[in-house]
């Protein structure tokens, strides 16, 4: 194994060492030297031609500023110099350096393969400029490197360092990177925020994506260097195509409260890429192995499918033993994604869908193991509407027939308005059927356009399960208020009555998000309230639930519960600060000599029900729960997202009566780890 991996690294490093074979740019008069020459000419010419036009501010000759100010700059596929970022608070001196790269005279763009490519640049300026300059002699027939005093240029990148950034890809959806996004669409007209993930093409229409990792950028002149600590592994670009191949890891080490030492060890690769400006690809695969928090543990247990596998790892995926108290989980996920045109975007992939501004999702979230999935968004005016076609599956044994788990179908509408330039509504409808009758994919739910409930109607009554939802926000300056309101059934008799009957079924959530809170730069918190009624997502048909692998589809603590929640995020360069406090209520089955269902369990057929009358939130074994989590760190690599953390949980799990699935638990758990991260994976249950 240790060979195995030794020889795939060995080929990354070759393969990347033969993807910077390029030319760079050329002055010029260095427009007769070799390749090997044009490097050492570019940056005596660049550094001679910068001094010559500067003039150093008169507010920081005043003030006796003393300094390396980092610029990042480009030298575009058509030869021309643009200032991505300045690493300073002097607006004079930004304007400056600007002002003289605008005026440098244009250039042979850099090329790979003759093809012209746009080549990023880091170039630290240190003030007070130590002696006049006096520009190197350089000649062909004299030529040698150049000794630049003060690290004139490090090279960011020999192609662009970020490719994926003008791609159809998805951003890597986690909590923490989307509220930095959030807060620049927030403060944009017309951009829709609830549907996730989102395109890098979309984004960058708002958000300068290479300014913003630029920011980050440590120069580095080492090869190793580089790629730890700013670039892709591998980055392969041509005229019509690029890709990147990048190696994961989520290696951690850790100790609960009851003595158990907790490890994961997950080894992986993200293969991305993009042919021609339309289409673009992603394709991930993970080799993991790990042992958990007590609480974890025995819930994955708990999801167990048919067939002897023991467990399912929430959020990953079906899972073997591994020694006597560990888990094997492998997952590979992957997706085409295709833009014709400016209207329309479509994916075709194994992953996972979130829908929502919040923290939790009463639509569809991403707590679940990923599925494969048809998504087609349409962009126009001041609406974004998408269509998500979804297979899942039941893993129970009582669904489960000759070794193969029963299949289900899923299709979603979610159409995202627009109002005003602070009013955004979103309406959310969603049908679950399977192949009952041998019905397979019902071509029905093909239609992007007609109701699905008027479908499932006109297919008969036991034909599906139907779900409606509305969800609304309001932008202000730095703030944003969001809700959902999901409906899965209720009689108009009822509605107002407090009587509680079992039908009404459903969920409201609120929330509240404070962007550069008090005034203090990528300082967010986050406030919010859910609360979904019993038998919520259950169905009387066992397969008509809304859930997969086992797991919920919506929220993670499936229904008859109610929830507030305090997040408070921080970054400050490459560091990062996160809280996150969770209280509830929520209530279970019993388990014992009671096997009645009282409506936390998606699961349970509708049918075993405890009553018609008289539910309410918190019915059965009621449960309080606190979850606290907190966790400090230091971003690695910006482009692969590659964090060394701290983490800890402290988590508090007290039933009314304990049963033989859930027992009274205070649990704290401490972790250690470097992990690429690129999705969410919830612990707070």
């Amino acid at each position: 194994m240790k060979k195995v991996v030794l020889s795939f690294f060995l080929a990354l490093a070759t393969i990347s060492g033969f993807a910077q074979i390029e030319k760079f740019p050329i002055f010029k008069e260095c427009e007769s030297f070799t390749i090997e020459e044009l490097p050492s000419c570019f940056k005596a010419k660049l550094n001679s031609k910068f001094f010559e036009e500067f003039k150093i501010p008169v507010q920081l000759v005043q003030e006796k500023f003393e300094g390396t100010t980092n610029v990042v700059l480009t030298v575009s596929n058509d030869g021309k110099f643009k200032v991505i970022y300045v690493n300073s608070p002097y607006k004079v001196l930004k304007s400056e350096i600007e002002r003289v790269f605008n005026a440098l005279p244009q250039v042979t763009p850099a090329s790979y393969n003759n093809h012209a490519i746009e080549m990023q640049f880091v170039f630290p300026l240190k003030i007070p400029i130590s002696s006049t300059f006096e520009e190197s002699i350089v000649k062909k027939e004299t030529l040698k490197p150049i000794e630049i005093k003060e690290d004139f240029v490090n090279v960011v990148s020999k192609n662009t360092l970020y490719p994926e950034h003008k791609s159809e890809l998805n951003i890597p959806f986690t909590h923490l990177y989307y509220n930095s996004i959030e807060k620049n669409l927030n403060s944009a007209e017309n951009t829709h925020t609830s549907m996730k993930p989102y395109l890098f093409s979309e984004v960058s229409k708002y958000v300068d994506l290479d300014a913003e990792k630029g920011k980050l950028h440590i120069p580095k002149s080492s090869w190793f260097g580089k790629k730890l600590f700013n670039e892709h592994m591998v980055n392969v670009q041509g005229k019509d195509y690029w890709f990147t191949l990048d190696p994961a890891v989520d290696i951690q080490i850790g100790k609960d409260s009851e003595d158990l030492k907790t490890f994961n060890n997950t080894r992986a690769v993200i293969f991305q890429g993009g042919l021609g400006s339309r289409l673009s690809f992603s394709a991930s695969f993970y080799e993991s192995q790990g042992r958990f928090a007590g609480y974890f543990n025995d819930y994955a247990r708990s999801l167990k499918p048919d067939g002897g596998n023991p467990a399912i790892i929430p959020g990953r995926g079906i899972a073997k033993e591994f020694k006597s108290d560990a888990f094997d989980y492998p997952v590979a996920d992957g997706y085409i994604s295709y833009t014709p045109n400016k209207f329309f975007n479509f994916q075709f992939g194994h992953g996972k869908n979130f829908i929502g501004d919040g923290y939790r999702s009463l639509f569809l979230s991403d707590v679940a193991s990923q599925y494969p999935y048809f998504k087609m968004n349409t962009s126009f005016w001041k609406i974004k509407y998408t269509n998500l076609w979804m297979t899942m599956q039941d893993v129970r044994p009582e669904l489960t027939e000759d070794g193969a788990y029963k299949q289900k179908f899923m299709a979603i509408h979610y159409l995202s308005l627009n109002v005003t330039k602070k009013l955004n509504v979103g309406l959310f409808e969603a049908v679950v059927w399977d192949d009952v009758n041998n019905r397979g994919f019902d071509v029905n739910y093909l239609n992007p356009l007609i109701f699905y409930t008027a479908v499932e109607f006109s297919t008969g009554s036991r034909a599906g399960n139907s779900l409606l939802g509305l969800s609304l926000k309001y932008k202000m300056k730095n703030i944003s208020l969001y809700s959902q309101i999901l409906i899965d059934e209720f009689r108009v008799s009822e509605i107002g009555s407090d009587e509680g009957w079992w039908g009404n079924k459903n969920g409201i959530q609120f929330g509240l998000k404070y962007h550069n809170a008090f005034n203090i730069e990528n300082l967010t918190l986050q406030a919010e309230f859910n609360a979904v009624r019993p038998f919520t997502y259950s169905h009387d048909e066992l397969n008509y639930n809304f859930g997969h692998n086992n797991q919920p589809l919506a929220h993670l603590w499936g229904s008859n519960f109610r929830e507030a929640i305090a997040i408070v995020n921080y970054t400050k360069d490459r560091w990062f600060a996160n809280a996150k406090l969770v209280l509830g209520e929520k209530g279970f089955d019993f388990n014992t000599t009671d096997t009645f269902s009282y409506g936390g369990n998606v699961y349970r057929d509708n049918d075993e029900r405890w009553a018609e009358y008289g539910n309410e939130i918190g019915q059965g074994n009621k449960t309080s729960i606190f979850v606290g989590d907190f966790q400090l760190g230091y971003l690695v690599n910006p482009t692969t997202n590659l964090k060394l953390f701290g983490g800890l949980t402290v988590r508090n799990f007290t039933p009314d009566s304990s049963t033989s699935t859930f027992d009274k638990r205070n649990s704290t758990w401490l972790t250690f780890g470097l992990k690429t991260d690129v999705f969410n994976w919830y612990f707070d249950f």
